[in-house]
């Protein structure tokens, strides 16, 4: 299959590295089908790319890049929506895939939504934006910006990435 994207050209992808979102994202609803996306020169950024509209795209770091001591609480509902055991936590990196969304504002340093991460399951790939409120994590977690990367996302659509 293949699908134009603003940002990386157009894509070609397997039907089963789609990422489906049963509920959507809080904010984007109507939006179901993603693709992670990761680029060889900006690992371990991931990016989702929405498959209904082209310029749709959110930048996501693995949560444990971020905080590698990261506990994940999701609730019975959205364990279910994933088809998860609703008995216990899942295992990250083993069980599914934990992703904070990266915001970038112009002119002030970059955050990560660690309140209400991305959490894919590995082996079948249902998504939720799993909201955990009572965690002690904040939607706006700073991150560092290192020196001379700053430019890094640039040339992103120059180079075909790899489907997660």
């Amino acid at each position: 299959m293949r699908f134009e994207t603003r940002h990386f050209g157009t894509i070609e992808y397997e039907r089963e590295a789609i990422c489906l979102f049963p509920a959507g994202l809080p904010g984007f609803e109507d939006e179901h089908e993603f693709l992670a996306v990761e680029l060889p020169h900006t690992r371990p950024i991931v990016f989702l790319q929405s498959l209904q509209r082209p310029e749709l795209c959110f930048i996501t770091l693995p949560v444990q890049v971020i905080e590698p001591g990261y506990r994940l609480l999701m609730s019975v509902e959205d364990l279910r929506l994933l088809g998860l055991c609703e008995e216990r936590q899942p295992e990250l990196g083993r069980e599914v895939l934990c992703l904070a969304i990266v915001a970038v504002a112009e002119g002030q340093a970059p955050t990560a939504n660690l309140l209400a991460p991305v959490v894919i399951n590995l082996a079948n790939r249902r998504a939720v934006q799993a909201i955990q409120s009572d965690s002690g994590y904040s939607h706006r977690h700073p991150l560092p910006v290192p020196s001379g990367e700053e430019q890094a996302c640039s040339s992103c659509a120059a180079e075909r990435g790899r489907l997660f």
